[in-house]
């Protein structure tokens, strides 16, 4: 197009048709660049994001394996502590933002902007891949993939269906206050009585293994149960000591929480109590909807809920209280006295399962309780703190009229995931959880015996504390303590037993999907 001497425009409709299409072209390379940034912001925060979050997982968490990662992606994550989300925010997402801010930034340079980019790029690619080496290696993930290529029978093979067992209960049934301590571990006792630690930080839990039943046979040393591939969080390792089996869901299901039964195939310690007439309760200072438990318990053995939602409806807890994942051990345990006054005036025998929760990690919720004992380690002071509270607790128990007829059982979760807290123990030292029954209903066949067990061997041992005939003395991969059956860790060894449950399983499939 071109102009006339008196300026106005002069030219054909193919200047301007032209004109036109060019104006169309390079607005359109503007919109496609746009997108192409947008998408690869998306791809870089997606790629940062799950790089930083395989470090924050690596560098808080011991013993984290895909199975347990792949869970909670699966399963609800309702009730989660906001101590625990908010570091994933401040260490992972907003990194993430401000790299992918970063990289916008950067390309928009106008001097040597290739050059800087491409520098940039490769470096970025670089820490990435060694981040995910150094992730992928620490969570075994390799190790994890081919387990999935390979199959085994082992759990089926080795697996007692309750259901297909003779269980005789005594005539006077007897009650069952079941303690679940979160994180709790024998290595926290000192070296003298078993642990792993010079000074002791359980003494009280150490006394109360130690005067009671903890199948250290004549040892003179606190023992414990091993907690095996599926059972080394909280929701797996309840399953596993009460169904004596590991948690171990299909990789190519759905979510958990939209399946409307919690593995219906399988025959868990709640669902004989409540065939015999028992009356279960769970109390947790947490939402129970938290990584499925609300689903397991009420599914299997009709559970009453009262968690941190139940404290808040039966006014408890003020509406906006929220103190660690709800309310703390201080309460639970007051709120546990109130409830085991009204469960001994019903007529059935009742169960009455607790679960601590300020020992959790990252080092734990101190509570106005805890003393100074350890001033330089404050996870340490949680974990004398507990001890004190249950020792109190058992001790208040005890001093009930009810008592006569109630079996105490203390079991720690899992071995805690607190990264630093176990840093000075011996790496060749076995780490179990602490473990002890008090006032059982029946005997050790051989007292002297020194047991090798995992946590499987809860759920028989449970029932024979309650004074239960099993007929074999065992149920799902567990076998009852009190007699001299060979637990399967006894017969096959640590090493053989938890690489077969890293194998996949059709048989845990079927009980995922099959009614019992």
């Amino acid at each position: 197009m071109k102009m006339d001497k008196s300026g106005l425009l002069i030219g054909t409709d193919q200047d301007i048709i032209k004109e036109i299409d060019e104006k169309t072209v390079a607005r359109g390379r503007r919109v496609k660049k746009i997108i192409e940034r947008f998408i690869l912001s998306v791809i870089g925060f997606v790629t940062f994001l799950f790089t930083f979050g395989l470090i924050y997982l690596c560098s808080n968490w011991d013993y984290l394996t895909v199975g347990e990662i792949i869970y909670h992606i699966k399963s609800p994550l309702q009730g989660a502590s906001e101590s625990s989300v908010w570091p994933i925010i401040f260490l992972c997402v907003v990194p993430s933002v401000m790299i992918v801010i970063g990289m916008n930034v950067l390309t928009n340079l106008r001097k040597k902007r290739k050059k800087l980019w491409r520098t940039i790029s490769i470096l970025l690619v670089v820490v990435i891949l060694g981040c995910n080496i150094y992730s992928w290696k620490k969570l075994e993930v390799i190790d994890y993939a081919v387990c999935q290529m390979h199959k085994s029978s082992f759990i089926e093979d080795n697996y007692v269906n309750p259901m297909d067992v003779n269980i005789k209960f005594p005539e006077q049934k007897r009650n069952l206050i079941y303690i679940y301590l979160e994180s709790m571990e024998v290595t926290f006792a000192d070296e003298a009585s078993g642990g792993a630690f010079e000074e002791n930080t359980i003494p009280e839990l150490t006394t109360l293994a130690m005067e009671n039943t903890d199948f250290s046979g004549n040892s003179g040393k606190l023992t414990g149960a091993v907690s095996m591939n599926d059972t080394n969080w909280t929701v797996a390792a309840m399953f596993a000591q009460t169904s004596g089996l590991p948690l171990k869901i299909p990789v190519d299901q759905n979510e958990m929480v939209y399946f409307n039964k919690f593995f219906p195939g399988v025959t868990s310690l709640g669902d004989v109590l409540e065939d015999n007439g028992y009356n279960n309760v769970l109390m947790i200072g947490s939402n129970a909807e938290f990584g499925g438990r609300k689903n397991y318990f009420s599914q299997h053995g009709n559970y009453e809920m009262d968690d941190y939602l139940w404290a808040k409806e039966e006014g408890l807890i003020a509406e906006d209280y929220k103190v660690w994942w709800g309310y703390e051990d201080i309460k639970l345990f007051r709120y546990a006295k109130n409830k085991l006054r009204d469960l001994s005036k019903q007529d059935e025998p009742f169960n009455l399962t607790i679960l601590t929760a300020d020992t959790h990690f990252e080092d734990g919720h101190k509570c106005p309780l805890c003393p100074n004992n350890f001033p330089d380690d404050r996870y340490a002071d949680i974990m004398n703190c507990s001890s004190m509270q249950v020792d109190n607790f058992v001790k208040w128990c005890q001093e009930q009229p009810w008592y006569e007829n109630t079996t105490i059982i203390i079991a720690g979760d899992h071995p805690t995931m607190d990264k630093n807290f176990c840093d000075d123990v011996d790496k060749n030292y076995q780490r179990k959880v602490y473990t002890t029954i008090i006032n059982p209903g029946c005997e050790v066949e051989d007292p002297d015996r020194v047991r090798e067990f995992t946590t499987f061997d809860h759920f028989p041992t449970t029932l024979a504390a309650l004074g239960c005939e099993i007929d074999g003395d065992r149920l799902g991969l567990g076998t009852n303590l009190f007699s001299s059956e060979d637990t399967l860790l006894e017969k096959y060894g640590y090493e053989e037993f938890n690489q077969e449950l890293k194998y996949k399983s059709d048989f845990m499939k079927k009980l995922f999907k099959k009614s019992r």
